[in-house]
């Protein structure tokens, strides 16, 4: 029996984000969220089409 992780869920990571620059949570806890959300499944994803960050 295999286990497939959910899908990335986007909603709870930016909540988790946004939660953490409000000083509303402490890092280590942010990081947990983020990590069970899936982000390092979308930064992957970013990265694998070739996506790079646009200076503002």
């Amino acid at each position: 029996m295999s286990f497939d992780p959910p899908a990335p869920d986007l909603k709870k990571i930016i909540a988790a984000w946004e939660t953490w620059e409000r000083g509303e949570e402490q890092p280590g806890k942010t990081l947990a969220v983020l990590k069970t959300a899936g982000l390092d499944v979308v930064l992957r994803d970013l990265v694998a089409r070739g996506w790079s960050p646009v200076s503002q």
